[in-house]
């Protein structure tokens, strides 16, 4: 959601009162919920033209929708039932709605890295692993942050090598935490985890943290290794992204923070962000770029680390095509 429509969203929960809006909220995943509530705090006032326009789009929208079953998971049970008898049904129920009934991990997700970390500090590498992949790779990559480098490494190959979540090791969770899974023993194998998820968590943890598990990876498996790093996208592959994409970046990146991220990149990335600038903008940042002086790598990594979360945003909103090192994917 870019920021108009954040805007309008927050805009229409003010209208409807607080319990309302709290209702609307309970549906929200933690990322929205904050996301939201950070743009509510902003608005200090709106004109009584906005607020129409953001209700006149809201009631159009909503005449436009139906809901055609109220339980559409019910609904699919209970037709496949009545077609393919009991038994067959099962089997194919269990594969379309796999991993939906997983409510007790969800309580992680609003909890705070340094939280999750404690919990999780004791347990084998293997139930980390199978816990982190439920999580965003953010998330998750903060919660590493928190390990030891060892535990960091061995927990990071055990994603990589993840080939779904078995029943007992969803029974090893429930014994982590209370209903981590609800109903661990009925479960089937869930595709979590692999060389992607790694790759994807990798991504957020910085380089020189990257560097260090990858070079353990590369010691016990240098195939393993090279996979992951096949399927990572840095900020250098940002060369890799098609002008319509990164003009698409460049309206979500402030000045500053794009000043501080490219004194880190190689002279082609410059270039294509320069390329697809205003003539006077592009002209501009190269001054600014050559008047800025020594920058922390610290500083310069945490905006890259921004940046590529915008990208794989816009990624997840079809705005941007992304490519690592592996075929040309949407993320």
């Amino acid at each position: 959601m870019d920021d108009e429509g954040l805007e309008d969203a927050a805009i229409l929960l003010m209208s409807l009162g607080e319990e309302e809006a709290a209702e609307v909220f309970k549906h929200l995943a933690p990322k929205e919920v904050q996301r939201l509530g950070e743009t509510i705090a902003k608005m200090k006032a709106v004109t009584r033209d906005r607020v129409d326009l953001v209700l006149d789009k809201f009631t159009e929208l909503a005449a436009s929708e139906h809901m055609l079953v109220p339980d559409t998971d019910e609904y699919v049970k209970a037709v496949l039932r009545k077609a393919l008898g009991e038994d067959k049904a099962a089997l194919l129920i269990d594969r379309i709605l796999q991993g939906s009934d997983v409510t007790g991990i969800e309580s992680l997700k609003w909890m705070d890295a340094s939280s999750v970390a404690e919990l999780l500090r004791h347990e084998h590498p293997q139930i980390v692993a199978a816990i982190l992949v439920h999580l965003e790779s953010d998330q998750a990559a903060e919660v590493l942050k928190q390990f030891v480098e060892r535990q960091r490494n061995e927990v990071l190959v055990r994603i990589a090598t993840l080939d779904g979540i078995q029943p007992a090791a969803l029974k090893d969770l429930n014994e982590v935490m209370s209903k981590v899974l609800a109903g661990g023993d009925r479960m089937k194998k869930s595709s979590l985890g692999g060389v992607k998820a790694a790759a994807e968590i990798l991504n957020m943890l910085g380089s020189s943290v990257e560097t260090s598990v990858l070079d353990f990876v590369r010691e016990a498996d240098n195939e393993l290794a090279q996979k992951i790093m096949d399927n990572m996208f840095t900020f250098d592959d940002l060369e890799k992204i098609d002008d319509k994409g990164i003009q698409s970046l460049l309206r979500e990146v402030q000045s500053e923070s794009l000043i501080v991220a490219l004194k880190g990149a190689t002279p082609g990335l410059r270039e294509k962000i320069f390329k697809n600038m205003s003539t006077r903008a592009a002209e501009t940042l190269r001054e600014d770029l050559e008047s800025r002086g020594p920058v922390r790598l610290s500083e310069v990594e945490a905006e890259q680390k921004e940046m590529l979360k915008t990208v794989r945003r816009l990624a997840d909103e079809g705005q941007i095509m992304l490519s690592s090192g592996g075929d040309e994917q949407f993320v």
